[in-house]
């Protein structure tokens, strides 16, 4: 199995009521709350397309790479991804990271990871994109953010 597309999505979320919920609001902002999600790694495939998100059958079983975060009120928490092709278009990488802060701090993070992992790769990589969502939590409330990288196949 080879997916040929991709989609990047995120969603932040407050319930009164839990974690969970505020989790399954945060995947219905995305636009993923229908799908069953298994989580991969961080390897974009070779040629693999980004394309505007997709609707999908309600019930179809979505790879992701996902970054989350969950906390409650008084708390600021993000979640993001940074990714990045190969020049030479082989393929491309993923980083994820989450964290209890704002989103200055998870911006330089990403940085920093998508850049090691290429290192590590001995890869080239064109200017990575970043989406970065974060979320202030009201006293009360539990919070969630995500952002996933989709693939489609």
């Amino acid at each position: 199995m080879l997916p040929k597309k991709f989609f990047v999505t995120s969603g932040a979320a407050l319930s009164k009521v839990s974690v969970l919920n505020s989790f399954d609001k945060a995947l219905k902002e995305a636009g993923i709350h229908q799908y069953n999600i298994v989580p991969v790694s961080s390897i974009i495939p070779e040629g693999a397309e980004e394309i505007e998100p997709v609707k999908l059958p309600v019930g179809s079983i979505v790879f992701c790479v996902m970054a989350r975060e969950d906390g409650v009120g008084g708390e600021t928490i993000s979640a993001g991804l940074a990714y990045a092709g190969d020049k030479s278009r082989r393929y491309g990488i993923i980083a994820e990271e989450h964290m209890k802060a704002g989103d200055g701090g998870i911006r330089q993070s990403l940085r920093d990871k998508i850049r090691e992992m290429a290192e590590i790769r001995d890869m080239d990589i064109m200017e990575p994109k970043l989406v970065v969502r974060s979320l202030d939590i009201p006293d009360g409330h539990y919070g969630t953010v995500v952002v996933a990288a989709v693939f489609v196949l």
